[in-house]
Order: C-alpha cells, then sequence, then structure tokens
C-alpha cells in the first residue's frame, strides 16, 4: 500500500497541455505546409553555401571536387542529426513547460556548435567503432565510396525516422551503413561482427537502463516530496539536494564526455569536480530558496522549482552532444578529406579533423535542429507521456547516469534509445501508481459498504490531505476493523483483479513505443543495406 498518489488526491494522473511547439502555442515554422517549403529552401541554400566554402578552403587540391560533394553529404547528415538526435536534450525540458520551443532551439543550437567545435576532438574514429577493417580495402577509391555510401545512407536513414517523428541512434545509423558499405566493397570477413552483437545486446541494455534509473528517480521524488502533507516544507529540503546531485553528476558527464577530446580527464579528477559542482549547487540553492521563502503547497509550485535547473541541463546535454555525435556526421567526411589529402598513400582508422570540417558539422547540427527539429522534439516531450519539471528531471538524470555506467563498464548503449527509455520507464511508473491509487480508493469505498455516506466521505477527506506514511497506517487500521467485523466479506482474489482491471490507467501511448522500437531494432540493417546499394551505385557511376 506504498505506492499511493500525492496529497492532493489526483494520482499520478494529471495531465498538462499537449506540446504545441511553444507555450504561446504558435507553430514551428517546419509544421506548415508554407514553413516546410521555407525550411526546405533554406536547408537547400545551406547546402549550396557548404559546397561554396568548401570549394574555397581546397582551392585547386587534387580531388577538390569529390570532397566538395562529400561536404554537401556531411552537412547533410549533420542537419539530419540536428533534426533527430538533439531532440534527446531538449524535447523533455520543452513537453515539460520549463522552456518554451524556441527557447530549446536557441539554446540546444548555441550549445550543440559550442560542443563540435570547442571539444570536438582533432582525432575521430572514422570507421566507427572498429566494425569494419579497413586493410581489407586496398583500393584507396574504393575506400572512398564505402564512406561516400557510407555518409549518404545514414543520412537518408535518419531523415526518412525524423519525418516519421522517430527517434533513432544517429550512431547505430552510421555503424549499419558503414558495415554495409564494407560488405558490399569486400565481403562479410570485413566486417566485425563482435562489435556487431554487442550494439544488436545495446538496443535492449539502453532502453532498459534508462527506464529503470528513470522510474527509481521518479518513485524517491515522490516518496520524499509530492507525498508528503507538507510540500513546501519537503521541496525546501529535498530539491535543494536533489539539483545538488544533479549538478555533481553533471560535473563528472561534462568533464568525461563534453571536454575528453580536449584534456585528459581520469574518473577521479572527474569525480572531484562533481564533488565540488554539487557542493556549490547545493550553496547555491539553498541560498536562493531562502531568499524565496516559502513555495506553493502544491505539486505545480514544486515544479516550477526544477525550471532553472532543467534549462541548464539541455544546455550541458547539447554541448556533451555536440562534441561527441558530431563525429558521426564528419567522421567519414574526415576519413575521405585525408585520404584525398594524402593522394591515396593511406588509409588510417583514425584521421585528423580539419577546423572547416568541424564547422560544416557543427553548423549543420544547429541548422537542421531549427528546421526540421520540433517534430522528434514533439514526440519525445509530449506525445509518448505527458510530462513535467519533475519528470523531465528524472529523463535528463537518467541518460546521464546511464551513460557514465554504461561507459565505465565498457558496454554499447545509445543515448537516444537511453532517452526514449527513460521517457517509457517514467510513464509505466506514473501508469502503475494511477491505477495503483484509484485501486486503494476502490478498496476503500468495498471496505466502508453498508455504511452511511458522510463516514466514507470523512474517511476520503483525511485519506487525501494525509502523506504517505500516514495513509499506510489508516489502511492498516480500515482492514483491521474490517476483519474484526464477522458479518464483512473480505474482497476476493478475484474481485481485486476485478477492481484492478476495471481502473487500469494507460498513460503511455503503446503505438507511438511499438513504432518507436520497430525503428530501432531495423535501423542497422536499413542503413547496412542502403549504404550497399548505394556503393555499387557509386562505384558503377566512377568506372
Amino acid at each position: 500500500m506504498a505506492n499511493t498518489s500525492s496529497p492532493n488526491g489526483t494520482g499520478d494522473g494529471d495531465l498538462q497541455p499537449p506540446l504545441v511547439s511553444g507555450q504561446d502555442g504558435s507553430k514551428h515554422a517546419g509544421e506548415s505546409g508554407l514553413g516546410r517549403s521555407i525550411s526546405f529552401g533554406i536547408a537547400i541554400l545551406f547546402l549550396i553555401g557548404v559546397a561554396v566554402y568548401a570549394k574555397l578552403t581546397l582551392g585547386e587540391a587534387a580531388g577538390a571536387g569529390f570532397v566538395v560533394f562529400a561536404a554537401i553529404i556531411g552537412a547533410y547528415m549533420a542537419m539530419n542529426i540536428g533534426a533527430n538526435d538533439v531532440a534527446n536534450n531538449v524535447g523533455p525540458a520543452v513537453g515539460s513547460g520549463a522552456i518554451t520551443l524556441l527557447g530549446a532551439l536557441a539554446i540546444a543550437g548555441v550549445f550543440e556548435a559550442m560542443g563540435a567545435i570547442i571539444a570536438g576532438g582533432e582525432v575521430v574514429n572514422t570507421i566507427r567503432s572498429g566494425i569494419i577493417d579497413p586493410e581489407m580495402i586496398a583500393n584507396p577509391d574504393t575506400f572512398l565510396w564505402v564512406m561516400m555510401a557510407a555518409l549518404l545512407a545514414a543520412a537518408i536513414w535518419i531523415n526518412i525516422a525524423t519525418a516519421m517523428g522517430a527517434p533513432v541512434s544517429t550512431t547505430h545509423s552510421i555503424v549499419g551503413a558503414v558495415a554495409g558499405a564494407g560488405i558490399a566493397a569486400a565481403g562479410f570477413a570485413i566486417a566485425n561482427w563482435d562489435v556487431i552483437g554487442r550494439i544488436v545486446m545495446s538496443w535492449v541494455i539502453s532502453p532498459m537502463m534508462g527506464a529503470g534509473i528513470a522510474a527509481f528517480l521518479l518513485y524517491v521524488i515522490k516518496r520524499t516530496i509530492t507525498y508528503q502533507s507538507d510540500l513546501n516544507a519537503a521541496a525546501m529540503r529535498w530539491v535543494p539536494v536533489l539539483v545538488a546531485f544533479m549538478g555533481g553528476v553533471f560535473g563528472v558527464y561534462m568533464m568525461l564526455k563534453g571536454f575528453s577530446r580536449i584534456m585528459k580527464v581520469d574518473l577521479h579528477t572527474a569525480v572531484i569536480v562533481g564533488m565540488v559542482a554539487a557542493l556549490l549547487t547545493y550553496a547555491l540553492v539553498k541560498a536562493l530558496l531562502t531568499r524565496i521563502g516559502e513555495v506553493e503547497n502544491s505539486k505545480t509550485g514544486v515544479n516550477r522549482l526544477f525550471n532553472i535547473p532543467l534549462i541548464f541541463a539541455a544546455a550541458m546535454l547539447s554541448f556533451a552532444h555536440g562534441s561527441n555525435d558530431v563525429a558521426n556526421a564528419i567522421g567519414p567526411l574526415a576519413a575521405i578529406v585525408e585520404v584525398t589529402r594524402s593522394g591515396g598513400a593511406e588509409i588510417t582508422q583514425a584521421a585528423p579533423i580539419p577546423l572547416w570540417v568541424l564547422v560544416i558539422g557543427a553548423l549543420g547540427l544547429a541548422v537542421g535542429l531549427w528546421l526540421f527539429g520540433a517534430r522528434v522534439i514533439r514526440t519525445i516531450g509530449s506525445e509518448i507521456t505527458e510530462m513535467d519539471q519533475m519528470r523531465a528531471y528524472c529523463i535528463a538524470m537518467s541518460a546521464t547516469i546511464t551513460v557514465l555506467i554504461a561507459s565505465e563498464l565498457g558496454l554499447p548503449v545509445s543515448t537516444t534509445h537511453v532517452a526514449v527509455g527513460a521517457v517509457m520507464g517514467v510513464g509505466f511508473l506514473r501508469e502503475y501508481l494511477k491505477t495503483n491509487y484509484d485501486n486503494i480508493l476502490a478498496e476503500i469505498r468495498e471496505h466502508h459498504a453498508g455504511e452511511e455516506r458522510e463516514s466514507l466521505d470523512r474517511f476520503m477527506r483525511k485519506f487525501k490531505a494525509a502523506d504517505i506514511r500516514e495513509r499506510g497506517i489508516m489502511l492498516k487500521a480500515l482492514k483491521a476493523k474490517n476483519r474484526a467485523r464477522a458479518e464483512t466479506t473480505i474482497i476476493s482474489k478475484r474481485e481485486r483483479k476485478r477492481i484492478r482491471k476495471l481502473y487500469r490507467k494507460e498513460l503511455v501511448k503503446r503505438s507511438l513505443v511499438i513504432r518507436i522500437v520497430a525503428a530501432w531494432v531495423i535501423t542497422v540493417p536499413s542503413t547496412a543495406l542502403i549504404a550497399a546499394f548505394l556503393f555499387f551505385t557509386i562505384r558503377g557511376y566512377m568506372l
């Protein structure tokens, strides 16, 4: 009986208005027919600008024409990553109302670009995760065709997924594409099947870890804050702890994931930085709450305390994402540039990234997010399950903690799968709590059968005003009282099952979950097939 609802008696099913695109309800440019036309027009102009920029940078160097074409495809890939993958970082914050869509686009666009340019790194593993053995491709021209086909195939697949509103893993997309193009070029022996097996395993690991951690954090928040009769006192005591925990975790995350490419940071140093960040955050939040005084003694009042932390979380996650996942867009491009520059003299696992290539990737992330990101932001922010600030906090924390744990254990996880799994975990926990609460109310009514209506109403008012501990005591006393009454019929197991079924609530959109999971499962094989087809097409044209 511990899993009851908030003291106001509404359970966990209180809903917020669905996300449109901003808190003012205005539509994003990409949502109307005219808006889509404008967005596509701007995208085309951006790609033309990339071509001109690449040509001016390369001049009359050998193979410049081929590299310019590759730069266009790399920019196209970066735009698709911006439109799809970045939604993981800002979707929950937008859906909760902590920030408008316009604000999220501005924050994520700026910090994604900053992360890519400042901490994008000097070297990127272009044969992603060792998915193929480049030594089995002796001909440099064939290697270039493999990279070109992989880059275009991944971009096309992510574009399709974005149009469907399905968040997919951009890392898995490029991995599948490189594998498919590599197999088409040199046979199945070129593929590292152990790595591919670990990637398949991550389809289960990523969402399960994300869902479990997010659900656990949300339940802790409910037990410590929203299930208390005095929400204001509980918030004053626990919100500084929760936000400090976020500050500490993000301190570690930023050191290991955000700045790891520009400075060497070990786990011990990162943890020390995280502890300092947590202490500073706690002191700052505690002082701020002391100055504010009391907050509104309701769930809405407590939720507002998480607005600023969620904005910072969106910014930090975007920076870290830009520094890491920009490689998915420009890794193959960097390989093409390096092989072309060396005249085909060497095909290496890693290639230095020229600044102009980093700029293309950074701008592509921002442009794609701005033009086409609203669809996937809506999916994550409000369509899977309704969002508020506390739920968004749990999702952001779950994504960060899961990635850190997985990295240290050497487990392959997708940030997209983790984030979406966290959203699902929060939604399914809400379903369980809401259904359980309604079952409890139904049992209370059954236990009061035959008594005057006033007696039931009096008990219900007291029960809804009590905190979770007091509710447990009241329920035990009620059951003991009814067991002591010989004439009372105890509710049978069959009747309990009927009650549970009657009051079952579905707060997660099943059809959307199935569609997203299906997109995850077919990402690697789909990009592999597309890349293989494109490789044969490019080879046929070039030969």
